[in-house]
């Protein structure tokens, strides 16, 4: 196994960021039996306050519900949502006054900030939450993120926060992604078993051609794993922010620039935000089926798609709600915002923009998804 921390040059991604996003998980910030432990509380916010003299920091915390379990009397998660959601209407508040409480200790404020994947996905939402995590910054308070576990619904949850945290470094536009766990990087096998090495860097998808991902731990209190923090990474990294994965006990030596834990390089670069959103956020109203002459146009062409090329249509949707595009046998090759209801769109299948317009009017000219609000999924462009 590796060790915990590398020595040797400093990581320049790290040292350079002005502007970092941290994630912490629930079996970092709780006991065993579910409640806050008040000691890897004030560690975590140690090493934030100590970097934070020279960058803003934004805290994506899970551990809501966790906390909210030994004071309900629950020995483990529940898997009902409606008691999922009682802990974390208990668990919020002790969270956050746990939190206030030791950022206190170095004079700084922090403020709180609860989304769902329904803020996500709809613009003026994620555009009420930038303005509010900016405003939090420009203040000099540090925001601390959590989803919503006490309204969001199955079909509204982002699902854990590794992908929350993915998806905030873009909406922050954060230069790094620091996710911390109960593990100390990325392992090419299971940490636990004797011959398996921590991987120090992680440079694109060939680096973890054949790696063994596991899922979440034993503690029972987390909803996540390592596949959900690779998946945050690749999100992330796609999108041009670097991140570091490493354990939580590491924090100050993650943030110092330090070689401890699994750095993942840039993949890519920062897209629009509405599409990075569209893409790992939004939760699709329907669906709208293709002929292949519009797969082609979307998918190869980058083209928006117009009435001429739909052929039959799913769900329940509204103008500007998200839709998958399917092709003709009902795979999904794209997410975009329709711009039509799902009651009129079948009165225009198949029909050109110019006799529409001819026969209903200018406004039934536009495109059924422009391609500004479309994003083609990857694994139709043969990405991981």
């Amino acid at each position: 196994m590796g060790s915990d921390t590398v020595t040797g040059t400093l990581r320049e991604d790290v040292l350079s960021a002005r502007r970092i996003v941290v994630k912490v998980g629930s079996s970092s910030l709780t006991t065993a039996s579910g409640g806050l432990d008040a000691d890897r509380v004030d560690a975590l916010v140690d090493a934030l306050a100590e970097r934070r003299g020279g960058a803003e920091v934004v805290l994506v915390s899970s551990g809501a519900i966790a906390a909210g379990l030994a004071p309900l009397g629950l020995d483990r998660r529940p898997r009902d949502l409606a008691r999922q959601q009682a802990a974390a209407s208990v668990g919020q508040g002790l969270l956050m006054a746990r939190y206030t409480a030791s950022f206190a200790r170095y004079g700084q404020r922090v403020g709180q900030v609860l989304l769902t994947a329904e803020d996500a996905s709809r613009r003026a939402h994620y555009r009420n939450a930038f303005r509010t995590l900016e405003q939090l910054l420009a203040m000099g308070a540090v925001p601390v993120v959590n989803e919503n576990d006490t309204v969001a619904t199955a079909e509204i949850k982002f699902g854990d926060n590794d992908r929350l945290a993915a998806l905030v470094a873009h909406l922050v536009r954060a230069d790094l992604l620091i996710l911390l766990s109960d593990v100390d990087g990325l392992y090419d096998g299971d940490p636990g078993k004797p011959g398996s090495s921590r991987i120090d860097e992680v440079h694109g998808p060939q680096d973890l051609e054949g790696v063994v991902i596991g899922s979440a731990g034993k503690a029972g209190v987390g909803t996540g794993g390592m596949v959900t923090k690779v998946e945050a990474a690749r999100i992330a990294t796609g999108a041009g922010i670097p991140v570091v994965l490493t354990a939580a006990r590491h924090a100050a030596d993650a943030l110092a620039g330090r070689r401890t834990g699994t750095l993942f390089h840039r993949t890519g670069r920062r897209s629009a935000d509405r599409l990075l959103w569209l893409e790992h956020a939004s939760a699709p109203r329907g669906a709208i089926r293709l002929d292949p002459g519009a797969v082609q146009a979307v998918v190869e062409r980058r083209s928006s798609l117009l009435a001429a090329g739909v052929t039959g249509v799913e769900g329940e949707f509204a103008p500007g709600d998200p839709v998958d595009l399917l092709d003709e046998n009902g795979n999904i090759i794209a997410r975009g915002l329709v711009n039509f209801d799902v009651r009129e769109l079948p009165l225009l299948l198949g029909r050109s923009s110019r006799d529409l317009a001819r026969e209903l009017g200018p406004a039934y000219e536009r495109e059924v998804v422009h391609r500004d609000d479309l994003v083609v999924l990857p694994a139709v462009l043969g990405s991981p």
